[in-house]
């Protein structure tokens, strides 16, 4: 997605099983695997789109 494109923009997310898994994970502070959810990759990327800075209009 470029900075031209609205954040309102959706793509369907279509999953074979309900609760599929991303199949990935970050190790916590205690050295634990924690899996990444569909919802933690939400959260980041709803924070990212709040800090998004769009440019300054050209003349």
């Amino acid at each position: 997605m470029s900075l031209q494109h609205s954040s309102d923009d959706k793509i369907q997310v279509i999953r074979t099983q309900p609760d599929q898994s991303l199949g990935c994970s970050i190790i916590d502070e205690q050295g634990r695997e924690v899996p990444i959810t569909e919802e933690m990759i939400q959260k980041a990327c709803s924070e990212l789109d709040k800090r998004l800075v769009k440019p300054a209009k050209q003349k």
